[in-house]
């Protein structure tokens, strides 16, 4: 018996030591960088590395003080505009495709779930054209109807998943009551679905915040945003590895305090059937 109780502290010892080494394995990536950032230029790129360097915090000012508030304006409005949007367009879709299924409501599914067959590069040269022709490149809310499309299918398809855990029992009992479609919608299931709802508008936005391919081919100065800041300091003439880690804690932050704020939300709606 008191073998066997050695050998299992043992195998949870070894373990959670196993647990522990993933995990800062995974997080030391992200510490170097905020070493780094706080690092003059001249001690950044050093091999062996100086762990005693002067910390400075120029970086981070430099980086403001080449625009970046301009960039990082651009992507919240993208992002935080494209994300509402999705889930005004979403939230009725997916109850149309859920609790009360429409006419040949697979068929939707299966067309919005083509729509992400196509890789983005081989739509990115008939966009660009669509939007030479409407004079609308280089602005910042057509920008942010391509994230709107980039995001709605799976939106859709999250919001349904939640949507058809709830019992059916509740809807019939709202609409005994004399309730309406609206009143179902946004007074009875929205606060059982805000998990729901917070899972897919954390993962829209940080689609659209990390989105690079169509920022940089679609915007210019106006209307580009911080994923194209964020390459600028890789120059031919070099990496400025400091003040690339500097833009790279910045422009992370917005993500890390959304996903922060909505942990919780987040981690019910995961369980509880947003994704599967």
């Amino acid at each position: 018996m008191m073998k066997q109780s050695k050998a299992k502290f043992f195998s949870r010892s070894g373990l959670t030591s196993l647990t522990w080494f993933i995990s800062l394995a995974f997080f030391f990536p992200i510490f170097w960088i905020l070493l780094i950032s706080f690092r003059q230029e001249k001690d950044a790129g050093t091999f062996p590395p100086k762990w005693l360097a002067t910390f400075s915090f120029d970086n981070y000012s430099s980086v403001f003080q080449k625009g970046a508030t301009t960039f990082l304006l651009n992507s919240a409005i993208a992002s935080i505009g494209s994300t509402l949007i999705v889930l005004m367009l979403a939230y009725p879709a997916a109850y149309a495709l859920s609790i009360k299924p429409i006419y040949k409501s697979k068929d939707v599914l299966t067309f919005f779930l083509s729509t992400k067959f196509l890789p983005p590069i081989a739509a990115l040269l008939p966009l660009y054209l669509i939007l030479q022709h409407l004079h609308v490149l280089d602005n910042i809310w057509a920008l942010t109807v391509l994230y709107v499309s980039m995001n709605l299918p799976l939106s859709v398809w999250m919001l349904r998943s939640f949507l058809k855990e709830i019992p059916s029992e509740l809807v019939e009992a709202a609409s005994l009551d004399g309730a309406s479609t609206r009143t179902i919608l946004y007074k009875v299931l929205a606060p059982i679905s805000l998990p729901g709802l917070a899972s897919t508008a954390l993962i829209c936005f940080i689609f659209s915040w990390n989105e690079f391919l169509l920022a940089i081919n679609v915007t210019g100065f106006h209307a580009a945003t911080a994923p194209v800041y964020l390459v600028g300091f890789v120059t031919a003439e070099g990496l400025f590895f400091a003040h690339l880690a500097a833009v790279s804690i910045v422009v992370s932050l917005p993500v890390v305090i959304a996903g922060w704020s909505a942990q919780d939300k987040l981690v019910r709606g995961l369980s509880l059937g947003a994704v599967k």
